[in-house]
């Protein structure tokens, strides 16, 4: 263990190391697709005010300024876009006489009951604002999650890098012995070389642990917002054998499955509108408007400004009821669409419960299987450890060839990196079973504990 100390004390070390719960923490607040999710929240909000409005009275108000012919025609013109209404009685003869005519009108309407179409369309609305936050909520936990494990990820790299630079320490050292003796004549020179050749492999071992610390401080960082160079953690608790982990907590309160579960309730909520989509609309109308033109009863015309402002006005009150008597098929049709929907939101709601309960079981037995490795790793280093002891006492006795030191010193080596990740991955397991769960509340205070 004092080589690990060694080693680790040799590494770059920065002010104020970050806890896991604080690189957590940060990335949560900081990462792009959480600012996603927030956004979302915010239009579903006011798509949900939006809805509410459909309660309001409707008000047009129009007025218009024209120049015209007075000619008119009697029959009926069925509705179209392109011909322009015109009224009062058709003239004798076409002619090229022209007026002005003006227009202006005020149209109040208000729908008093609309058998739950509005409110159905609110709750669509809200539904779709509560998927939102649980969208919110399920990238929170994902972010979390994966800061987690990056974090997590640096420790093991360290780790490894710990043990490659002990084991060049000690390689170092017997390199000064074994060249004293081969300078001496009491041994062999392809001693001094097998022991630089075993030497330059762990520092091959060392350049690529410091790269992958550099990955995984690159990967961390990218959560964070941090380039890898200001990216520095804590040991915390990390390398001693946690406690047990809580018991299996609700699968339907994770994240994931409470989004997908209102996806299934926003899906019931589309149905509730199609089945107030069939019935009549009522509306209490009430207008106002006036009307000038330079045309007169008697089929002559005013003056040259006649017709520039309104001189005749009216007014009206009613209450008119449309039926749409055609729409009752497209509508079942899209009644059919949405419970097919609905029936494939519940699918995977259930697929996705089953696969966080497989996702959980795994991670109870990878926590079992780690925490039965860390009871052997100490045991296994203990034996690396006396064994190269004994290879080393051999080699300067005259009794061994230094092939035995370097296989002692690569034994050595893999010991005692197993024993630190052994260690470490108890609570990657746990970390495993958090994520399973959908909450590293209680994995997050466990590691904080002093």
């Amino acid at each position: 263990m004092k080589y690990f100390l060694i080693a680790l004390a040799a590494l770059p070390v920065f002010a104020q190391p970050m806890t896991i719960s604080q690189a957590v923490k940060q990335a949560v607040e900081q990462y792009p697709s959480t600012r996603v999710n927030e956004e979302q929240i915010r239009a579903a909000a006011a798509g949900v005010s939006l809805a509410r409005l459909a309660y309001l009275p409707k008000a047009d108000a129009i007025a218009q300024v024209n120049r015209a012919t007075r000619n008119n025609i009697y029959g009926m013109l069925l509705q179209q876009q392109v011909i322009s209404p015109i009224s009062g009685p058709p003239l004798e003869a076409n002619a090229g006489t022209n007026v002005w005519g003006t227009a202006v009108g005020f149209l109040a309407a208000w729908e008093p009951f609309d058998f739950g179409f509005r409110r159905a369309n609110i709750g669509v609305s809200e539904a779709a604002q509560r998927r939102a936050e649980a969208g919110l909520k399920r990238t929170q936990f994902e972010v979390a999650a994966m800061t987690a494990d990056a974090y997590l990820t640096i420790l093991a790299a360290g780790q490894a890098l710990a043990a490659a630079q002990a084991g060049r320490e000690r390689l170092t050292a017997i390199e000064r012995v074994v060249k004293s003796l081969v300078e001496s004549g009491l041994r062999p020179g392809v001693d001094l070389s097998r022991t630089q050749a075993e030497r330059a492999a762990v520092e091959n071992q060392v350049i690529q642990a410091e790269a992958a610390v550099e990955i995984a401080k690159t990967s961390l960082g990218q959560m964070l917002n941090l380039t890898a160079d200001r990216v520095t953690v804590s040991r915390q608790k990390f390398f001693e054998i946690p406690e047990a982990e809580p018991g299996s907590a609700d699968l339907k309160g994770h994240p994931v499955a409470l989004e997908q579960g209102l996806a299934r309730d926003e899906s019931t909520a589309r149905m509730k509108v199609l089945e107030r989509s069939y019935y009549p609309k009522f509306n209490t109308q009430a207008t106002m408007y006036a009307r000038g033109t330079g045309a007169r009863g008697d089929f002559t015309t005013g003056g040259v400004a006649s017709g520039l402002g309104p001189n005749i006005y009216n007014w009206g009150v009613g209450f008119t009821v449309t039926y749409s008597l055609m729409d009752l098929p497209g509508i079942r049709v899209r009644k059919e669409i949405e419970a097919s929907r609905g029936r494939g939101d519940q699918a995977r709601y259930d697929l996705l419960l089953r696969e966080l309960e497989t996702q959980r079981l795994k991670a109870q037995v990878q926590t079992t299987t780690a925490r039965r490795m860390v009871a052997n790793t100490p045991v296994q280093v203990k034996a690396a450890r006396e064994a190269r002891a004994q290879a080393e006492a051999r080699y300067q006795a005259g009794l061994t060839s230094i092939t035995d030191i370097a296989d002692a010193e690569r034994t050595l080596i893999g010991a005692e990196i197993d024993d630190g990740l052994a260690r470490l991955g108890v609570w990657r397991a746990q970390l495993g079973v958090a994520i399973a769960g959908g909450d590293l509340t209680d994995f997050l205070a466990r590691a904080e504990q002093p």
